[in-house]
């Protein structure tokens, strides 16, 4: 009989709610233990059965827990996640994992030495719509590969009210918000880059960080790679443009797993992950004649419950986690290069 993984998490604001209790909860290994609030005391009003710890002391102490999800503001992460370890904890930690490398380094020095794992949670690797990107790249069709385009556009004129996210510091703005999503998407596919560059942007009124973000990467055989963020941008472009010696391939982001957690769809509904007619993305081949082929790619449906199925099978089945420890080590090199 199969031992569920007692669970607890270190925060239920949006990422609690949206992106880890939905999963944990229907996840036949896991048990949704425990809970860290501090003032509001929310999650029993979803998970009737929930512990609610005021501190994250009291939720280390439970000798039940196995796993912690460390789900707090970046700039907390490597203390908590210390923490955990330290008490002899599975840790699930989110993006960006630390706000430099040196301390990344030294939290998987701890979870060796203290026989745990530690765990990105990078959920973006399992939207259907780069699946749909990293296949058609697997497939070869696009032949060798000359420029690639990933991006996430937002339009937010506005500074908003998180305050750590819109303060100076270790892991505010833009580029410790959304760069480590497309990083690890690149990394993932290409591997690390030969050389790289960096460009930051202030544009919002009276904004204290950064509100765009390019990454430029060079690969072997001069692939030329570009990662862009934005919260400027009202009229959103193409998510991925893949160019080849072949062929091209575009694709919208498209992925509804997020817009249907927040709406309150569970994980285990038929329609979740699936995408919405009409956001196929345009494969556009040459032929041998020199003529062009079209033709609309629908993405696979997909769920962040695969990297829940990655977790356990890591834990208690000792499988190689697929996010690595050298890729986290050169998506932070980047980022705080």
């Amino acid at each position: 009989m199969k031992k569920p993984i007692k669970t607890g998490l270190l925060s239920f604001g949006m990422s609690g709610k949206v992106f880890h209790s939905p999963f944990l909860d229907i996840h036949e290994n896991f048990e949704l233990t425990a809970v860290v609030e501090r003032s509001v005391k929310k999650a029993s009003l979803h998970y009737p059965y929930i512990k609610s710890y005021e501190t994250v002391d009291e939720l280390l102490a439970d000798p039940n827990i196995e796993l912690v999800v460390v789900n707090t503001p970046n700039a907390t992460h490597f203390d908590f996640a210390l923490m955990a370890l330290q008490a002899g904890k599975h840790v699930l930690l989110e993006k960006p994992i630390t706000t430099n490398s040196a301390q990344a380094k030294l939290l998987y020095q701890e979870a060796t030495k203290h026989n745990r794992c530690l765990l990105p949670y990078q959920n973006r690797r399992f939207d259907s719509d780069f699946l749909s990107v990293k296949k058609i790249i697997d497939s070869g069709k696009l032949g060798q590969l000359a420029e690639v385009h990933f991006r996430y556009d937002r339009f937010r004129d506005f500074i908003s009210p998180k305050v750590a996210k819109e303060s100076p510091g270790p892991g505010s703005g833009l580029m410790w918000d959304l760069g480590p999503h497309l990083l690890d998407q690149a990394i993932s596919i290409f591997g690390k880059p030969l050389c790289w560059t960096k460009t930051l942007g202030h544009f919002r009124l009276n904004t204290q960080v950064d509100d765009y973000v390019n990454f430029h990467l060079e690969y072997p055989d001069e692939l030329q790679v570009f990662l862009t963020t934005s919260m400027l941008v009202v009229d959103a472009q193409a998510a991925f443009v893949i160019h080849g010696t072949k062929g091209s391939f575009i694709k919208q982001r498209a992925d509804v797993q997020e817009k249907q957690l927040i709406e309150g769809m569970s994980p285990d509904n038929s329609a979740f992950g699936l995408e919405a007619p009409g956001k196929e993305g345009i494969l556009t081949i040459v032929c041998e004649d020199g003529t062009f082929f079209q033709e609309k790619i629908a993405s696979e449906k997909s769920s962040y419950l695969n990297l829940f199925d990655s977790v356990y099978k890591t834990i208690r089945m000792g499988e190689p986690y697929p996010i690595t420890e050298e890729q986290i080590i050169c998506q932070l090199e980047i980022l705080e290069g």
